[in-house]
């Protein structure tokens, strides 16, 4: 299946393959060294990195079950991560919004 691919297949195969371990390397790094589960700002980081990275192997294991009902099944993963990064997506606009409107930390009351 691999040898069959062109050179612009490959490169995507290859970039999918990069984004899904640097991805879990994030992934890992993250939930190793900070606390992320206590803030949603870091619920969100580790959220995004981690579908983003299961995008990318979706492309991977795609490019080597292009057909059947293991296509059938990534393809449904698929369409529950994207639905997943819209909401991720909204997520971060309601973040940026929140941010623009809190007053500046020297500015805050005590």
């Amino acid at each position: 299946m691999i040898n069959d691919m062109d050179c612009a297949q490959l490169a995507n195969f290859g970039a999918s393959g990069l984004v899904t371990l640097t991805s879990a390397v994030a992934v890992a790094t993250y939930h190793r060294l900070a606390p992320w589960r206590s803030t949603r700002y870091g619920r969100h980081v580790m959220t995004v990195t981690a579908a983003v990275g299961a995008l990318g192997l979706y492309t991977v294991l795609i490019t080597l079950w292009p057909t059947g009902v293991t296509a059938t099944i990534l393809r449904g993963i698929r369409t529950g991560l994207l639905l997943l990064l819209a909401v991720m997506m909204i997520q971060r606009t309601r973040m940026f919004i929140d941010a623009q409107h809190r007053p500046p930390r020297d500015e805050q009351p005590k």
